[in-house]
């Protein structure tokens, strides 16, 4: 009979969870974070080319002299082998542009083999095991790893640069002066303070993109509640004509006169079908509807002889507005004249929202063939009193130019709306009287 296995105790448990930690921070090492990049994506495109591998490019050409130099004068370092170190220690550092890590697995080895040297040198020398050139190249090397390795991946940087330094000066108590300690506070804060400020840009481009998504999805939002708007007041529109011809057609045969039976069949038919289309188009109201139905306008459709009205209630709200009706602008299709009202009125509402106090010019006209409204207002007062809601003057919903345009595609015509030198703002729309598809009045 087999025995039950022991159970684990908790020493096991820490070395378990101690050895999952190694083997992460010992991934996150070897393994770089992301694909190679420029250092500096953000920047322009040529820019990314000149600015790493110029700066990096300056940093090499002076290191590697000065740390020749230094090998062979302070430590006796003969010239052919400080050449080789000082190679390995700095020419690696042209990687730090694209591969910071992979260029730290080179340095870090050739910094050890390169203290290693230097214990054949002179008994009297100091900086051991890391003399100054071969500090600042390591910062310069943790400064392009902070910013562009993980928290985990730094981790790991830093605890093999403590072991490695702390084995050095453990081996070798007497040749060490402390630059073990110094390189290990020094690689710490740099990494401490690269990082943060890497994952500072990382949060502002997440929240750029985020609100780059949230105002699209707003836009779209807005699109969709404008077109279902202009889908119930079509339906408004179309439902009366289609109820005068069902009218009609039910009472052609007691108005005129000795109409044949074929006649009288093809009237019956065509109010026939009126009312099964008012039925159709009733059933889709009560789709578009069913989200609103305790809130939906039920009022009739406002129009261009309504701007006075909405033109006053501008004014009490604190923008002085002055309107320009032409005499010559006849009766209108009611599509274009709910559209046309509907611009007015969402311009209006924005300079309310957007230039409180600026003096605004509402300009409607028609020559036969089009209808121009032109809505102007200069820059916002400095100070305003009595300032009212977009509601209050007018209510239109703040859709803004997605509404507008929405309109004016619906009615074929064309949009022109831009800021004005003085500060203003300009909103003019042509609308085609005669517009495909809108039905007259």
């Amino acid at each position: 009979m087999t025995q039950p296995p022991a159970p684990a105790s908790p020493a096991d448990g820490l070395i378990s969870a101690g050895l999952r930690h190694l083997r992460t921070l010992a991934h996150a090492v070897s393994h770089p974070s992301h694909s190679p990049t420029p250092l500096f994506a953000d920047a322009p495109k040529r820019w990314q080319r000149l600015l790493p591998y110029g700066a990096v490019l300056v940093l090499v050409c002076t290191l590697l002299p000065v740390t020749i130099t230094v090998l062979n004068n302070d430590y006796g370092v003969p010239g052919g082998l400080a050449g080789a170190i000082a190679t390995a220690q700095a020419v690696p550092l042209l990687l730090i542009g694209h591969r910071p890590l992979q260029a730290w697995w080179i340095i870090l080895p050739a910094s050890v083999v390169g203290a290693l040297f230097l214990l054949d040198g002179p008994d009297t020398h100091s900086n051991w095991p890391w003399p100054p050139p071969v500090i600042v190249g390591y910062l310069f090397l943790m400064v392009a790893l902070a910013l562009r390795e993980t928290r985990r991946t730094l981790i790991g940087v830093w605890l093999v640069t403590c072991l490695t330094g702390l084995v050095l000066g453990q081996l070798y108590p007497a040749e060490s002066d402390g630059t073990n300690l110094l390189m290990i506070v020094l690689s710490a804060v740099v990494l401490v303070v690269g990082g943060a400020v890497r994952e500072r840009g990382d949060a502002q481009r997440r929240l750029i993109e985020q609100e780059t998504i949230s105002e699209a999805e707003r836009s779209r939002s807005t699109l969709l509640e404008e077109r279902t708007r202009i889908a119930r007041e079509l339906h408004d529109i179309v439902a009366h004509h289609m109820s005068v011809i069902t009218v009609q057609a039910d009472s052609a045969p007691y108005r005129v006169g000795d109409l044949s039976p074929a006649a009288q069949e093809e009237f019956a038919s065509i109010a026939a079908s009126a009312r099964e289309s008012l039925t159709e188009m009733r059933r889709l109201l009560s789709v578009l509807r069913s989200e609103d139905s305790a809130g939906g306008e039920r009022a009739p459709q406002p129009g261009l002889h309504r701007l006075q009205q909405l033109v006053e209630a501008t004014v009490r709200a604190g923008v002085p507005a002055e309107l320009s009706l032409a005499a010559d602008v006849g009766p209108l299709p009611q599509t274009i004249d709910l559209s046309a009202y509907r611009i007015v009125q969402e311009a209006l509402a924005n300079v309310v929202r957007h230039a409180p106090g600026a003096t605004t010019r509402v300009s409607v006209r028609s020559d036969g063939t089009d209808l121009t409204v032109l809505v102007v207002n200069g820059p916002a007062a400095e100070s305003t009193s009595g300032r009212a809601s977009p509601v209050e003057a007018g209510g239109a919903g703040g859709h803004g130019l997605v509404g507008m345009r929405e309109r004016v595609r619906l009615t074929g015509g064309t949009l022109d709306t831009g800021p004005l030198p003085d500060g203003g703002f300009r909103v003019a729309a042509r609308i085609p009287i005669a517009a495909k598809g809108s039905p007259s009045s």
